[in-house]
């Protein structure tokens, strides 16, 4: 009897110390999380002290913050300070290289334990994290506030030595088969702001593409395959900043970014999104204040767009930093030198807070002849629109003459430093800079992306949790045409009768294979067949898809 008493009370006894599990305990009653769909977020050119001080302004936390878990360096392969081109290419491919380079190897190698190029691999195209999802079946989209074809959205999407060369990189984005591209640049679609005289906007809808040009439309849009491309008029190719937006034509970051996550999750194998709030650069280079926190806080809304949609989908993960520096924005200045501790902080926000319009607003508002210096009625304007609209009811003779010489299209340059000044914000260069940004991630399945990572590891992070491999993808989307066929025993030439336009003809026996440059498509003895990505020409080789090559027997 006591025996079984004893056996009881253990019973009893172990249940009671027992440490209790709930039914509900996500790591013991489900599978591991599979990551199905990535949202990178690029606040292009944005710093600690910018992130410091649109905080203040707003007077909360940002939805970034709770996010923060590192930091991220930020060189090329031969510089300290990286311009966005290979910057953004780094986080994209996993591969550094030079100013100017959309997802492509460069030429210079310099800094140590950085991966290098084989020989004569300089300027191949190398595949993308864009690239290598949709070879694995997911959507894919774009979100800009530049052109779509900027440095960075071009980064994930296209491949050229030079950022530059809008008509290549418009072209293979128009080719690359994604799902979504929200931006600017409505112009670079129309066949009489091309070289090539092609009509990119044609080709878009005769490939199943709605086109759209203000917000009602895009809100409105309940399709699969969708272009958004908005602006003030056809000619500003890049969108206002989000001070100055006319919200009826423009929508705003956080709008683009919740439309593209609806169109692309509707894709059941997941999607890959790329946003960049790409105007945080734009002010910078102006060292305007007022631009960096309006563009930060747009920014900071789509973040929390994209954050509130993994949350509730729990398998997305969410990656956002910026791909380099820019300005050398100090809170604080040489005026603050012997008052900093005493100097309450408001008095850094109130100047821009005053301010209703960036510096591109304000050119904005000024009359056709607002560069007539000796017009005294154009002074009392700009004396008359400076307290209307920057808060400024004490503008200088300097001040008024700087307005007055400023170029047309650059009154950010002029502005920006005349508000600075009275919020005591300090800047030390017009360009980029080399510091490290903070890394931000969302990520379900609490997987560390942590400490000081490399801009390239960031790539690799992505690549492994999407399940892909970055460098498969190339030898699949990259081969190089020559080398493929004539190991065939096929003759290949260039046709370039259209320079423009050039082809690359490749014949064996009764085949003839015709690939246009830029392009997904070819034409095998005059019927269209399509590439598994765009063919690319670098200046000196063509680079096709293998599925092109299997087409020559």
């Amino acid at each position: 009897m006591l025996d079984r008493l004893y056996t009881v009370l253990f019973t009893l006894l172990s249940l009671l110390f027992t440490p209790f599990v709930s039914a509900t305990d996500k790591s013991i009653t489900q599978p591991p999380i599979t990551i199905t769909n990535v949202i990178v977020m690029i606040p292009d050119g944005m710093s600690v002290s910018g992130t410091t001080l649109a905080r203040l302004f707003k007077g909360q936390p940002l939805a970034l913050d709770p996010l923060a878990s590192g930091m991220m360096i930020t060189w090329s392969g031969d510089g300290t300070i990286a311009d966005s081109a290979p910057a953004g290419s780094a986080i994209a491919t996993g591969w550094k290289s030079q100013s100017g380079n959309i997802a492509s190897i460069g030429k210079h190698y310099a800094w140590p334990n950085t991966r290098h190029p084989k020989q004569g691999e300089a300027l191949r195209p190398v595949a993308t994290l864009l690239e290598a999802a949709k070879l694995s079946g997911r959507a894919t989209g774009i979100v800009a506030t530049s052109e779509f074809m900027h440095a960075t959205p071009a980064d994930f999407t296209a491949h050229d030595a030079s950022r530059k060369n809008y008509d290549n990189l418009s072209e293979q984005m128009v080719y690359n088969h994604l799902d979504v591209i929200l931006g600017g640049g409505i112009k670079y679609l129309k066949p009489e702001s091309r070289a090539d005289k092609e009509d990119l906007a044609a080709i878009l809808r005769a490939r199943g593409y709605t086109l759209v040009s203000n917000t009602a439309q895009l809100k409105q849009f309940s399709g699969s395959k969708l272009v958004g491309l908005f602006g003030k008029t056809d000619q500003h190719t890049a969108l206002s900043y989000d001070l100055d937006r006319d919200p009826i034509r423009e929508p705003s970051l956080a709008e683009m970014t919740h439309k593209a996550i609806e169109v692309l999750s509707k894709q059941p194998t997941g999607f890959f999104l790329l946003v960049e709030g790409s105007k945080v650069d734009w002010a910078a280079h102006a060292n305007d204040p007022v631009g960096i926190v309006s563009e930060i806080l747009a920014f900071d809304q789509a973040v929390n767009v994209a954050v509130d949609y993994a949350k509730r989908a729990g398998n997305t993960l969410v990656i956002a930093v910026a791909d380099h520096a820019n300005s050398g924005l100090s809170i604080g200045d040489r005026n603050t030198s012997n008052r900093y501790d005493k100097t309450p902080w408001h008095h850094f926000t109130a100047p821009l807070k005053r301010a209703k319009v960036t510096g591109e607003g304000f050119e904005a508002l000024l009359p056709e002849n607002w560069q007539q210096r000796d017009n005294p009625q154009i002074r009392s304007i700009i004396v008359n629109l400076a307290q209307q609209s920057l808060g400024i009811d004490n503008l200088t003779e300097q001040e008024i003459a700087t307005i007055l010489q400023a170029k047309s299209g650059a009154m950010n340059y002029a502005i920006g430093p005349i508000i600075a000044k009275r919020a005591n914000l300090g800047f030390t260069t017009n360009g980029h800079t080399g510091e490290d940004t903070v890394l931000y991630r969302y990520d379900p399945r609490h997987q560390s992306l942590s400490g000081v990572v490399d801009n390239t590891e960031v790539a690799a992070f992505i690549a492994k949790a999407m399940q892909v491999d970055l460098d498969a993808s190339t030898n699949y989307l990259f081969q190089d045409a020559v080398n493929a066929f004539t190991a065939k025993g096929a003759t290949v030439r260039e046709d370039r009768s259209d320079s423009e336009n050039p082809v690359l003809e490749v014949i064996k026996g009764s085949q003839t294979l015709r690939i246009p440059r830029n392009k997904s498509i070819a034409w095998l003895n005059g019927v269209e067949v399509p590439s598994a990505g765009v063919t690319v020409y670098n200046g000196s080789r063509w680079f096709i898809a293998s599925n092109l090559v299997e087409k020559i027997h």
